[in-house]
């Protein structure tokens, strides 16, 4: 379902009187004009809740019932609601959750194994081979080390494992593999080949299996055999089988009648027989109030009324299952009802708790609680328990009657477990009715720095997990509302800098933006807000993440990309980093124990971070937080006088592209760094510094004209002619008031830009026809024409409405087709907001 803005009043506040603050009246006859034409989006995913690269579900599709939703990374995060009218029920958020039965479990460290390093001879994957002396016995997975935690090391390329296993009954609804293997594999049941695949599942997955494998199965003995050969890398290998259940109950699905994305809200509209049903999942990152911002809670609210005028018997159905606590579903997990006064609570975890253990980019959260609450009232009822026990009761009472699972720990594999919440609303008319959840995650501890355990920001304000959840149900009205009012001004903001068209984009990755971090409280009480690369390699803290990321928080609150800054400043200031440029990151997420990057990137990071301490004092008009850091600032541009304008061969950030000397957009990004430092002393009163590096860069950017000169354009690199790039540095020479290079230098640019533009945007460069969409919007401010900047922008609408990876926004796409090439999710579409910036800082 597209995003349809059927009028201005109702995209912003949805009912009531709205006011355009400092907008003209030409400038509201536009908007509305522009509205009636219906600017349309269709988000790839829409956000649902959204806290941080944990607490993070989706819905990816048009609906938002039909399909799971799911965590960031693609695995099933499943929220489930129902609502039933006159006693007929219907689904209108996600679908029925899977119910499994484990057949053969996965072994994890308990189940037993056999297994040799030596290739077997004779036919060793079947049901009657008798294994010799070369054949050991263990219990538990294996692996290198490299990958998951197991008992057993595999360190050799190949290993194969028998297990042997007895069935009562052949007689199954639905069996599949459930299996985790890193790299290539073949799985045998009694002899017959059930699955093969030449790569790696990075985490447990159920897997079809092959019909002629399920026929093999028998009543009595029955052996699974496994050949896995590990050809780089990390080396993981464990396997099971497990039933799907069927159903419990059958359930109709309601018609989605509309859906709409706003900066902390998602909408959804229902049709459920005779009444009209509205879903709003509300995330209230407020910016300018951190202690909000950083509360792990968001809200689900349903609001219902009859469509006939008719009065309805109505009843919402609201679910969290266990997933959203746990890394893969082989994990047990535990529960509780914690006493909350004036609320029903639920409490959800894994038994094990392993705070802090795993680090990586493919993995979700397997520590802290999750918690599910609503008002205590009469007309709500709530569940902990199996999700089709859950279910059915609900589908035939209209409230949730049994009593709460009593078997505890319960691996979500063999049951999964949700917690569930009824709101019976009695008789419906044409007047409307509201309830809603509060849906909260503590992660007890957040982020480890330097081997210490860090709490999340929201903790110091003093509030235990208990008041916090009191504070945020006691708070709702006033924090929708809030919400519908920052809505309001961010959607403003967008469109006076660029048109529905790009205001929608801004509204759709505002939270995709925040949640890409985690907010916490530093060891001296400082605020560190760590990014996480969402698929691309797990890092925390990176630098070359931070730097396209900036915009937004340049523009609605400067502290958070301080404590974006911070954590490298620390790095270096504390001499745990000694080199004289920054690291690339801090760690790998959610552990920041130093950079575990491979590789350095030089002049990029340096450039980065005093381009973004530059941007900082710019925006605040003062340069205190760059005197805080003047040393290692020194240190830096020192760095770049010597190495930045002809930087040797490197990677950048855009080194998926590989490694380049000479690079010229890096130049570019050296030779303003150089100047936006020369800026910041003039401001601190250091005049001499001042006229020595702003003079250093000028100098350099008069050799640059000359070096990268290619005709109509600049090329690639000083030393190929006939190539080209996108040289989205450039825009901070305008922004920042430098005026090191000629206005001429941008207007050649874009000129030869607009030429090369395909279906999907403008190719990063000449090398590959993908590209990065936030390098392309800073591309587009460098232009001095809303036409121009316009014709670069649009096709960025295009890619995200029509690309077929229905997944968060990916900022790594091709042009000539709008699939993604790689990432998701990441906090990089806030450099998206660099139009915006460019209208506060040229109207400062």
């Amino acid at each position: 379902m597209n995003i349809k803005i059927k009028n201005l009043m109702q995209l912003l506040l949805g009912v009531g009187i709205f006011s355009l603050v400092g907008c003209q009246e030409a400038d509201v006859k536009q908007m509305d004009a522009e509205v009636e034409a219906e600017n349309t989006i269709r988000p790839p995913a829409y956000p649902l809740i959204s806290v941080d690269p944990y607490f993070s579900v989706w819905s990816m599709g048009d609906k938002l019932n039909g399909d799971a939703t799911r965590h960031w990374t693609g695995k099933e995060n499943d929220l489930q609601g129902i609502i039933r009218v006159d006693g007929k029920a219907y689904y209108f958020l996600g679908e029925s959750v899977t119910e499994t039965r484990a057949v053969l479990p996965l072994t994890g460290m308990k189940e037993r194994w056999q297994y040799t390093l030596e290739e077997p001879t004779g036919n060793w994957e079947d049901v009657g081979y008798e294994e010799g002396e070369k054949w050991k016995s263990t219990k538990g997975a294996f692996t290198n080390g490299d990958d998951s935690p197991a008992p057993n090391k595999w360190n050799t390329e190949n290993i194969w494992v028998r297990r042997t296993f007895e069935l009562e009954s052949t007689d199954f609804h639905d069996l599949l593999l459930n299996i985790h293997h890193d790299d290539n594999v073949k799985v045998y049941l009694n002899g017959v080949l059930a699955y093969e695949k030449v790569g790696w599942v990075s985490s447990p997955e159920t897997i079809a299996i092959r019909t002629e494998a399920k026929k093999a199965l028998q009543k009595g003995k029955n052996v699974m055999a496994i050949h896995c050969e590990n050809t780089t890398g990390g080396a993981f290998l464990d396997a099971g089988l497990v039933e799907i259940l069927p159903p419990a109950v059958e359930i109709d699905q309601a018609k989605q009648t509309n859906a709409t994305v706003r900066a902390t809200q998602t909408l959804y509209s229902f049709d459920c027989g005779e009444v009209e049903l509205e879903v709003t999942f509300t995330a209230p990152m407020l910016p300018d109030n951190l202690e909000i911002m950083t509360r792990p809670a968001n809200y689900v609210s349903f609001e219902v009324k009859s469509k006939d005028g008719k009065e309805h018997d109505v009843q919402v159905y609201f679910s969290a299952a266990g997933n959203l606590a746990a890394n893969t579903p082989n994990q047990e997990v535990t529960w509780e009802r914690p006493d909350i006064s004036g609320l029903q609570a639920m409490k959800l975890g894994t038994s094990t708790q392993p705070i802090l253990e795993k680090k990586g980019d493919n993995i979700r959260i397997d520590w802290g609680y999750l918690y599910l609450t609503a008002n205590d009232q009469e007309n709500t009822t709530s569940l902990i328990g199996m999700n089709m026990v859950s279910i059915s009761d609900f589908v035939n009472n209209g409230k949730l009657t049994s009593p709460d699972e009593s078997a505890k720990p319960v691996a979500l594999d063999q049951k999964m477990i949700t917690q569930a919440i009824a709101f019976d609303y009695g008789k419906v008319g044409s007047d409307s009715k509201e309830n809603f959840v509060t849906l909260a995650y503590d992660d007890l501890y957040a982020v480890q720095f330097f081997n210490e355990n860090l709490k999340a920001w929201w903790k110091k304000y003093g509030l235990s997990t208990e008041e916090m959840l009191q504070a945020a149900q006691s708070d709702y009205s006033k924090l929708v509302a809030k919400s519908e009012a920052f809505d309001q001004q961010l959607y403003k903001d967008a469109y006076q800098a660029g048109g529905g068209d790009y205001a929608a984009i801004c509204a759709l990755v505002y939270r995709q933006a925040v949640s890409a971090h985690k907010t916490v409280e530093g060891p001296n009480g400082e605020l560190f807000f760590f990014s996480k690369e969402n698929f691309s390699n797990g890092s925390i803290g990176t630098v070359d993440v931070t730097y396209p990321s900036a915009p937004l928080f340049l523009i609605y609150n400067p502290d958070l990309l301080k404590g974006m800054l911070e954590p490298i400043y620390y790095y270096s200031e504390s001499g745990k980093w000694a080199k004289p440029f920054p690291a690339h990151d801090v760690g790998t997420y959610p552990l920041a124990n130093g950079q575990t990057y491979g590789e350095d990137m030089p002049v990029e990071e340096a450039g980065n971070m005093l381009l973004l301490t530059g941007a900082i004092a710019k925006v605040e008009g003062n340069a205190d937080y760059a005197k805080q850091h003047w040393d290692v600032m020194t240190t830096w541009v020192e760095y770049l006088a010597n190495e930045g304008f002809d930087p040797a061969n490197q990677l950048c950030t855009d080194d998926f592209a590989g490694h380049l000397a000479h690079n010229a957009n890096l130049s570019v990004k050296a030779i303003l760094a150089i100047a936006a430092y020369g800026q910041m002393a003039e401001t601190l009163g250091k005049t001499e510094t001042a006229e020595k590096y702003t003079a250093m860069a000028k100098d350099f950017a008069q050799k640059w004209m000359e070096k990268a000169e290619d005709g109509d354009h600049y090329s690639l690199t000083f030393d190929k002619k006939g190539t080209w790039s996108q040289k989205y540095n450039l825009v901070w020479n305008e922004l920042l008031g430098l005026e090191i290079f000629p206005k001429e230098v941008a207007e050649k640019e874009i000129a030869y830009y607009l030429t090369k533009q395909e279906k999907y945007g403008l190719p990063l460069d000449s090398r590959k026809t993908y590209t990065k969409s936030d390098w392309v919007i800073w591309t587009a401010a460098m232009a001095n024409s809303e036409e121009d900047e316009k014709a670069l922008i649009d096709p960025m609408f295009t890619y995200i409405s029509e690309t077929p990876n229905r997944i968060p926004v990916s900022d790594w796409h091709e042009t000539t087709n709008s699939t993604s090439v790689g990432f998701r999710a990441r906090s990089v579409v806030g450099g998206y907001y660099m139009p915006v910036l460019k209208d506060v800082l040229l109207k400062q």
